[in-house]
């Protein structure tokens, strides 16, 4: 490949019919709004419509993003869990704030999400890791996530202890496991458009409850 920037342009965009979106008629919380376009990201055979890229400020000032499995949704916030010790745990800990962003392309849709996060009780955030696979468990109770790893055989022993002390205490749960929620300020919906007419609609919170507006493509 010779030419990346011919080759990038001549990739297709918005292919296929795209649904409608008319914001006149959106819910009054964002969260419901939400739920309608997931839901309607799933029936369009959307694979992992849940999983979102989340963003923090690393200690040096820049941001930082990952893509995470949302947990859930409802009119107090977004969810998602982090291990503290990890460096997306230990961002939040340092500056409580965080952005979101799902992406739907074969729609095409996304959903840009802004706020504090705040962790939530000690026994919530145990009951998120018992309700994860085992071998999930087993992997999260190692605490070593992105720390450099010299050798693969070192992982896969570590992982095998750990799955086997994990079907030895069934009960067991990492105190280091945070399970977050973030309470958004901010919400954006974006709908697509093959002339590049993109609808953006976007919630912001005040003092009255949340107020909607339209936005500039």
């Amino acid at each position: 490949m010779t030419d990346v920037r011919t080759y990038l342009r001549a990739l297709p965009v918005f292919a296929g019919p795209l649904p409608t979106f008319d914001p006149t008629e959106a819910p009054q919380r964002p969260d419901q709004l939400f739920l309608d376009w997931l839901t309607h990201a799933v029936d369009a055979g959307v694979r992992e419509p849940h999983a979102m890229t989340l963003s923090t400020v690393g200690p040096d000032g820049a941001p930082s993003a990952r893509v995470l499995i949302l947990k859930n949704v409802d009119e107090h916030g977004w969810q998602f869990a982090v291990h503290a010790d990890s460096p997306k745990g230990q961002d939040l800990l340092r500056r409580p704030a965080a952005a979101l962003t799902f992406y739907w392309p074969a729609l095409p849709r996304q959903v840009r999400v802004r706020g504090p996060v705040r962790p939530e009780p000690a026994e919530l955030s145990a009951a998120d890791f018992l309700a994860r696979p085992a071998g999930s468990r087993a992997e999260a109770s190692l605490g070593r996530q992105s720390q450099p790893l010299p050798d693969r055989r070192d992982l896969d022993l570590a992982v095998e202890r750990a799955t086997a002390r994990v079907a030895a205490e069934p009960a067991l749960v990492d105190p280091r496991w945070t399970l977050c929620t973030l309470a958004a300020e901010q919400v954006e919906f974006w709908q697509g458009d093959k002339h590049r007419k993109h609808l953006r609609l976007r919630y912001a919170r005040d003092a009255a409850g949340w107020k909607r507006d339209l936005l500039w493509p």
